[in-house]
């Protein structure tokens, strides 16, 4: 009796072969997993990276409205000692009037001439503080526009943070969900493994 040249092939290499599928597309699923979760992973550092720098702004934005709330209340004190000066020179012009009154027409004398070097040099005190005021202000100003780049650039920051927050969740539920549908088809795989009936070949799995 002649046999068959190509006999069919035997029931333990053909589910041999579908254990190997079967394990490959596991593998597979799980890579998959692995490298959603890692994305997310990289989304979420992104995002606390932009929280960082946002926070180092905000803290320089702080000690910069510091600095010029400090010198407006220097400029303040400066301007406060003007009209003592003001005061002054009120008075010398009083004695300046006096002592030409006195004079009768006479020519000035030392006394008077000492008066005006007194009102010129008092003025140009009032002259300097003013300045310095105006000077404290401006660095005030200077400072104060500083603050409004940065919190521009912190904004920008915060608003990065919450996209790349927004990345991470969506690739965590995408890893979630192929790791419940893998999870779903492994426990239903060892249900038909039981129950001694064959298992359908496993689907593709979700891809990246």
């Amino acid at each position: 009796m002649s046999g068959d040249p190509n006999p069919p092939p035997s029931g333990p290499s053909v589910s041999g072969a579908s254990v190997h599928r079967e394990s490959r597309w596991l593998g597979q699923g799980y890579a998959d997993i692995t490298k959603l979760r890692e994305i997310a992973a990289k989304h979420e550092r992104l995002s606390t990276r932009a929280q960082q720098r946002a926070a180092r702004i905000h803290t320089r934005i702080e000690k910069l409205r510091h600095q010029a709330a400090i010198l407006r209340e220097k400029a303040q004190k400066v301007l406060a000692m003007i009209p003592d000066k003001e005061s002054e020179i009120a008075q010398l012009d009083r004695d300046i009037n006096a002592a030409t009154s006195r004079t009768g027409g006479a020519p000035i004398g030392s006394d008077v001439t000492s008066l005006h070097y007194r009102v010129r040099k008092l003025q140009q005190k009032i002259v300097d503080l003013q300045h310095k005021a105006r000077t404290y202000d401006h660095r005030a100003a200077m400072r104060t526009q500083k603050t409004a780049e940065l919190k521009i650039k912190a904004d920008r920051y915060l608003e990065t943070s919450k996209l790349e927050e927004a990345e991470a969740v969506s690739y965590r539920q995408r890893a979630d969900r192929l790791q419940a549908a893998t999870e779903g088809e492994v426990a239903a795989r060892l249900g038909t493994s039981s129950g001694g009936s064959p298992a359908p070949p496993p689907p593709p799995p979700e891809s990246l």
